[in-house]
């Protein structure tokens, strides 16, 4: 079955280690997925620093400017609720 050596490739990438700590997908489940490999020829993005750049004449408007930061921050893992006993979540998911 290729799409689950691809699908553990995927995971065991991503997290090492973490496709043993999983429930394997069974047949049901493989037969509604899809992996589709996309080339990335080129991308864009507009990344600079500090605050706005606004025109003068705009800052004279009553319309709000600034910045609004976004951080990503990993939280304590939560388990689903409906764990067997005595399930806890595997060490590389614990902070």
């Amino acid at each position: 079955m290729r799409a689950l050596v691809i699908l553990h490739a995927l995971v065991e990438h991503l997290i090492p280690g973490r496709w043993d700590d999983c429930r394997q997908p069974n047949a049901t489940e493989m037969k509604a997925t899809w992996i589709l490999e996309l080339p990335i020829d080129e991308a864009s993005a507009k990344i600079r620093t500090g605050g706005p750049i606004d025109d003068d004449e705009d800052y004279a408007l009553p319309i709000w400017g600034g910045l609004v930061p976004i951080r990503q921050v990993v939280g304590e893992p939560v388990d689903d609720g409906r764990l067997a006993p005595g399930t806890g979540a595997p060490p590389r998911v614990t902070l």
